[in-house]
């Protein structure tokens, strides 16, 4: 596994304002939120819109040189920099490619070029998870860490690796802590058995309590409450899946050493109900590790678009050198 500075982008370069705007895109698989951010973190104008992934791939394409063309055009974006742009899937990062996205039906897409040649500006590209690790660790529950590990549980789980302050790239397939095997017998949508992701994201707890109690549930938010209402279907899948977590955050721990583990994604606005049992799950495996602090992500559904902005002001910052 190999490091890489999260600043190191390639690409055209221009002559830019170093205390000049910057403007950002994170590509999620409904909605494409974007934004022009100052030098200072302070965000001049917020819009979103559809992905249109239903539409197919060319058209998620369209939609994101449009959005992103649309945020150029923004009074605040005069004098912009650079564009940070945010995407799911395997993300080559020093070629500017979309290798795959599952999602948006992405296959080795020239994404940073197109976007570049669109709007003219230098184009910083990174991966969504790891964009929003590296705010959460810059601006966010990780502030002052050097080792951080960012794990977002929603539809699915992935993590962001940020080891003496670098940014874990290892070829854009590092973090996909949600395929470790955790030794249960269920299929993943990978097609692995086992997965941390099939029992224990948002979305597998949702459906794992509709098989088992036969009724129909509107996803992880509904079970927590089912468990704090004492529903014992409820609360057995969600003991499955903090054992799930508490297994692959001790992995994680052996291999990594964070000083900070921050949870994100939906799951975790369960708070308490959630973080003291997994705290709990991730005592009784450790030794003579460095236990690490167990916290919840501070920025919410913002920090992808937040990091990506990151990403685009470092490199402005390196063209300026």
């Amino acid at each position: 596994m190999t490091a890489s500075p999260a600043i190191t982008q390639s690409g055209p370069v221009h002559t830019s304002h170093a205390d000049g705007p910057v403007v950002a895109l994170d590509v999620g698989g409904t909605t494409l939120k974007g934004a022009v951010v100052s030098a200072d973190g302070t965000a001049l104008a917020e819009r979103s819109w559809p992905t249109m992934r239903e539409r197919g791939p060319d058209i998620v394409v369209q939609a994101v040189c449009g959005a992103i063309a649309e945020l150029c055009r923004e009074p605040a974006a005069a004098g912009a920099g650079a564009v940070g742009l945010a995407i799911p899937g395997v993300v080559d990062v020093p070629g500017g490619r979309a290798v795959w996205s599952e999602n948006l039906r992405w296959r080795d897409v020239p994404i940073r070029d197109l976007v570049s040649q669109r709007t003219g500006l230098p184009v910083a590209l990174g991966h969504d998870v790891r964009a929003g690790g590296l705010a959460e660790t810059r601006a966010g529950a990780g502030h002052g860490a050097a080792d951080v590990l960012f794990v977002p549980i929603g539809t699915g789980i992935a993590a962001a690796i940020v080891a003496d302050s670098h940014l874990i790239e290892s070829g854009g397939y590092a973090g996909e802590l949600g395929h470790l095997d955790v030794g249960h017998g269920e299929p993943c949508a990978c097609g692995g058995t086992g997965c941390l992701e099939a029992i224990a994201s948002a979305a597998a707890i949702a459906r794992r309590y509709a098989d088992r109690s036969s009724r129909p549930t509107d996803g992880a938010a509904e079970v927590a409450a089912a468990v704090r209402a004492g529903d014992p279907i409820a609360s057995v899948v969600w003991c499955e899946a903090v054992d799930a977590l508490g297994h692959a955050f001790a992995a994680a721990v052996t291999l990594l050493a964070p000083e900070r583990i921050i949870v994100g994604g939906g799951l975790a606005q369960a708070g308490g109900l959630l973080l003291t049992p997994l705290e709990a799950q991730l005592e009784s495996r450790l030794t003579f590790h460095r236990r690490p602090q167990l916290v919840t992500a501070v920025l919410g559904d913002r920090a992808g678009c937040l990091g990506a902005a990151l990403l685009a002001r470092d490199l402005v910052a390196n063209s300026s050198h």
